[in-house]
């Protein structure tokens, strides 16, 4: 059964069809040869149970908040302030690049909303100031994974969710290895720029009195984050809560800035529904097809199958990682968070690993995802807004900060407490 499940979803995502669609027609099809039951008779009521949960309220709130900020010109502002900062590193803007997606993913909570808005922002600098353009666009699509490992993430709050785990103390476990990403990536760019300074392109030139000016356009971002993340530690409000403070603290933003206006909501608001529904349709059509394989047994075979491999709890997390890696290259990240982490997250618990630690571990994976071809969607956010060329320039520029994720990985298997000493120290 386990076979021919995955054989099954190796077909439909090969035949192209949409990932919500594809997850559907598999908890269909597994429903009618393997149950006697008609289970397609529950979706309409496992649909109304997960689209009415308050936490994924949060969802759109976030969406929403990045929207407004993209459109107000605040993105921009920030990112042209870390630019005039980190332009004395070896690789410029690239380094800009990593950096404003730091700060961006510390109040949108999406990756593709920062991607999006980081790399709409940065990409006429390419060939203005001579940069390597594979390396640019993977700057970009890798900063933007970002987004979903800096609080507040969406994808956090969706595994706090599945899997019963408090989302504030997910958020502290995330936020260091969230940063150390960053500087890995950073890493990463220096020393390509110190072998091949070419590839750096004309630096920004600036003064200190600049670069301190500029400071002021750093400020909304950063007290954005305090509302949000602030308000959530400071016990006043719930991730669902925060995003609402959030997203209220943006459109006083926009109005600060002379910026707020009915095309700008309309517009954002226009956004973030397209985005919304595709995100909701994923999650609802993955929930379903959990159902399902709970119902046929296909869980618990999983659970079987690689308890029966007999092997150490670090060997059974390596294999999941690999699991993960290969999966990855062939299925979107929100809907492998929903669909496996059910499967997945009781087989890690009982190996007496942390829930929280794992779903840092686990998002690090998701964000893999989104840059390894060919279903990668931050390869293809950066190549539409490039709007030329192969999206092969874009996979190729990815291909390096892979290893920044593998080595964050490998240190938080030998060293947990990067991930838990925020929580456990913090977290009550």
């Amino acid at each position: 059964m386990l076979a021919n499940a995955s054989l099954l979803l190796a077909v439909l995502i090969g035949a192209s069809l949409p990932i919500a669609a594809t997850l559907i027609i598999c908890a269909l099809l597994l429903s009618s040869i393997y149950s006697p039951l008609p289970l397609f008779l529950a979706a309409s009521e496992i649909f109304w149970k997960v689209s009415t949960e308050f936490t994924l309220t949060s969802v759109p709130l976030f969406i929403l908040l990045g929207e407004i900020l993209l459109r107000a010109g605040i993105a921009e502002r920030m990112y042209g302030a870390v630019a005039l900062w980190l332009n004395r590193l070896p690789g410029g803007l690239l380094h800009a690049n990593i950096g404003a997606s730091t700060l961006f993913a510390a109040t949108s909570g999406s990756s593709v909303a920062t991607a999006a808005t980081i790399g709409t922002v940065a990409l006429p600098e390419v060939r203005r100031r001579g940069y390597n353009e594979r390396l640019f666009l993977g700057s970009l699509a890798a900063g933007g994974t970002l987004g979903i490992l800096i609080p507040p993430s969406i994808h956090l709050i969706i595994y706090g969710m599945i899997t019963n785990t408090s989302v504030p103390k997910l958020y502290l476990a995330a936020a260091i290895p969230g940063l150390l990403l960053a500087v890995l990536f950073s890493l990463i760019i220096v020393v390509i720029c110190m072998v091949k300074p070419g590839f750096g392109g004309e630096p920004i030139k600036a003064t200190w009195r600049q670069r301190f000016v500029s400071l002021v356009d750093l400020v909304p971002i950063l007290l954005l984050f305090v509302v949000v993340i602030g308000s959530i530690y400071a016990g006043f409000a719930t991730p669902t809560e925060a995003a609402s403070l959030g997203l209220v603290f943006a459109v006083v933003l926009a109005w600060w800035y002379g910026k707020l206006s009915l095309a700008l909501l309309h517009e954002s608001f226009i956004g973030a529904m397209k985005a919304t529904a595709m995100i909701m349709l994923i999650v609802l059509a993955s929930y379903f097809l959990n159902f399902v394989l709970s119902v046929i047994g296909l869980s618990q075979q999983l659970t079987s199958f690689i308890s029966g491999l007999g092997l150490s709890p670090l060997q059974t997390m390596l294999v999941i990682i690999a699991f993960f890696v290969v999966l990855g290259c062939f299925l979107e990240s929100l809907s492998m968070l929903v669909t496996i982490t059910p499967l997945v997250a009781p087989i890690v618990i009982g190996l007496g690993y942390d829930p929280i630690w794992f779903g840092v571990i686990l998002t690090i994976l998701l964000e893999l995802a989104l840059i390894t071809p060919p279903v990668g969607i931050n390869l293809y956010v950066v190549q539409a807004i490039r709007g030329r060329g192969s999206i092969q320039d874009v996979i190729a520029g990815s291909a390096i900060f892979v290893v920044s994720m593998f080595a964050l990985i490998g240190l938080l298997l030998a060293f947990p407490d990067i991930a838990m000493w925020l929580p456990t120290h913090f977290g009550e």
